[in-house]
């Protein structure tokens, strides 16, 4: 209860015992006692002062010093003091009752301010983890009779909860288990939260972990119960109503925020998985290079991650998550402009193709039959050369010797080889000619304007020039835009590094897979060359088993932000 001194300010009752001692006269006096004070002197009238029929304490009206019976002196006293008693409680009626809004106002005012800070702190990620921590963290403040708590969330297409965060000492109280009690499944159900003080008499109950109090609430968001707050402790505690309605706000911005946050993400897991079947598809055209896309997208990743901790070539730079993903995608996304080159040039294997080649060997053994020479020798020359990576100085003069001979018939003259034909079989590195080799060249470009007019969002505004400088090298040697060492951007260096080194260690029609450290050997010639950037590849030499490993965790979906913070596997 509150003090009498507190109901009665010195403002409000100085001036009404001033009148109520004028109005009994000369000498009495008038003041008042607190219920738990002294007994006043003998002789004195005393009026009680009740707020709602609770004695809080008295009135006390003092006679003059010469009376002696108060009543003789003045007959009407009860009545008067009891009229100056009937004032004070009005007084502190009036003084209660503004003290009962004041602390309803301020009740109101902290729970709007709990609303505010809890509305910004669960609204301020997507990432349903980050919702849920933030919901322990506001019930952590809350001044709670919690020991332990955890969220639950729903997994999308299951009829499990699955527990994402805690604090205290949850793994000790087995807290994932209450998940498996059917007063979980009843309020999962019935969408409003509970209070369990007495765990062992509630019927729900089973004894699933060895706790003895429980606060249940709901996330809901549409209607549906997408999570379950859990608060409690294995020794016994009382919660109160107040706290079910203080954690059931808390739970009702959670419950959107966490929706949002669960929408975002399927969002998120469906552009990736568009992202992946645009990446098969362009890799299905070639089964060479089936999963290309995707482990350049990974080993990409693997890498920024390894420059993100480098201290020594790469200090001054950083990798956010949302840099990352938007390497991830421009690796998935590097060769989409191949959808624009034609199969036979995409898939080549050899300078020319096996039917252009049969009928060269139709050719040859025409001659031998008009010449009586057999041309066998010739002929499995043409096919190691045609298929060759390079052509040596003798190749090229065997090439040139068998193109002058001459088929004859009478008066007719047929070449042996078309000039065409030994043009392509005089390609001096790889099978592509001079035009099929423009058009490769030109998918770059081709992503560029395949990929123009999807508005991607402004944490991947650099996703196109990335793919688009992919093959751009520092010398200025590079395609499309013959780019040189400053233009080029970090994320294309690394794109491609990783697009050589899978492109050597995997098979391809014209090679077979070739191990790392021929790949690592093949990016160094190239780095001392100044086409790539050295740094790039002394990291990637220096950390090879962390970033293939890295990129191995990648095929897990992974969230990124983990991804970053985590410890690689083989550093650890």
């Amino acid at each position: 209860m509150v003090a009498l001194r507190r109901l009665l300010k010195k403002r409000a009752l100085a001036p009404l015992l001033a009148r109520a001692q004028a109005m009994l006269g000369p000498g009495w006096q008038a003041a008042i006692l607190e219920a738990s004070a002294q007994t006043p002197p003998p002789g004195c009238r005393l009026e009680p002062l009740r707020l709602e029929g609770t004695l809080l304490g008295y009135l006390v009206l003092t006679p003059p010093a010469d009376a002696n019976d108060t009543d003789d002196i003045r007959p009407d006293l009860p009545q008067m003091a009891r009229f100056v008693a009937d004032c004070l409680e009005s007084i502190i009626d009036g003084e209660a009752l503004r003290r009962t809004l004041a602390g309803e106002t301020l009740t109101k005012y902290r729970e709007i301010s709990m609303l505010h800070r809890a509305t910004l702190g669960l609204n301020g990620s997507l990432r349903p983890k980050d919702v849920a921590q933030a919901l322990l963290d506001e019930c952590r403040r809350g001044e709670l009779p919690a020991e332990v708590g955890m969220v639950f969330l729903h997994v999308p297409g299951e009829s499990t909860f699955t527990p994402v965060c805690a604090y205290g000492d949850a793994v000790a109280c087995t807290l994932d288990r209450v998940a498996d009690s059917a007063l979980f499944r009843d309020i999962c159900a019935s969408q409003k939260g509970e209070i369990v003080n007495d765990l062992p008499a509630d019927s729900r109950w089973a004894g699933e972990a060895p706790l003895s109090s429980l606060l249940l609430s709901p996330l809901v968001s549409a209607s549906r119960c997408i999570g379950m707050l859990v608060l409690g402790g294995p020794t016994p505690m009382l919660f109160e109503a107040s706290h079910l309605q203080y954690i059931g706000t808390l739970a009702t911005v959670a419950g959107i925020a966490m929706g949002n946050a669960l929408h975002f993400d399927a969002i998120q897991t469906l552009i990736n998985s568009l992202m992946q079947a645009l990446a098969t598809a362009i890799d299905a055209r070639d089964p060479f290079t089936a999963g290309h896309s995707q482990r350049v997208a990974r080993l990409g990743v693997a890498l920024a991650r390894t420059v993100h901790f480098d201290a020594s070539y790469f200090p001054e730079v950083t990798f956010t998550p949302s840099d990352l993903e938007e390497l991830l995608y421009a690796g998935l996304l590097h060769d989409v402009g191949k959808i624009g080159i034609r199969e036979e040039v995409l898939t080549k294997a050899t300078r020319l193709s096996a039917g252009a080649m049969q009928i060269i060997g139709q050719r040859l053994a025409l001659l031998g039959l008009s010449t009586g020479q057999d041309q066998t020798d010739n002929f499995e020359a043409l096919c190691r050369i045609n298929a060759a990576g390079t052509v040596t100085a003798e190749d090229a003069a065997l090439v040139a010797h068998i193109a002058a001979l001459e088929i004859r018939f009478g008066k007719t003259v047929l070449p042996l080889l078309e000039p065409e034909e030994t043009a392509c079989l005089l390609i001096a590195r790889g099978n592509l000619t001079p035009e099929e080799r423009l058009e490769i060249e030109r998918h770059p470009a081709e992503s560029h304007r395949i990929l123009q007019h999807i508005p991607f969002p402004e944490n991947m505004q650099r996703l196109l020039p990335i793919i688009s400088q992919h093959h751009e090298r520092l010398d200025g040697s590079g395609y499309p835009g013959r780019l040189q060492d400053a233009d080029i951007l970090l994320q294309s260096r690394i794109i491609a590094i990783v697009d050589i080194y899978d492109a050597i260690t995997m098979a391809r029609h014209y090679k077979p897979a070739l191990p790392r450290e021929k790949a690592l050997g093949v990016l160094w010639q190239e780095a001392r060359a100044g086409r790539i950037d050295a740094r790039l590849v002394q990291l990637l030499n220096d950390n090879i088993d962390a970033v293939e490993c890295d990129c191995a965790r990648l095929e897990q979906r992974l969230d990124l932000r983990d991804f970053l913070t985590s410890p690689s596997e083989s550093r650890t």
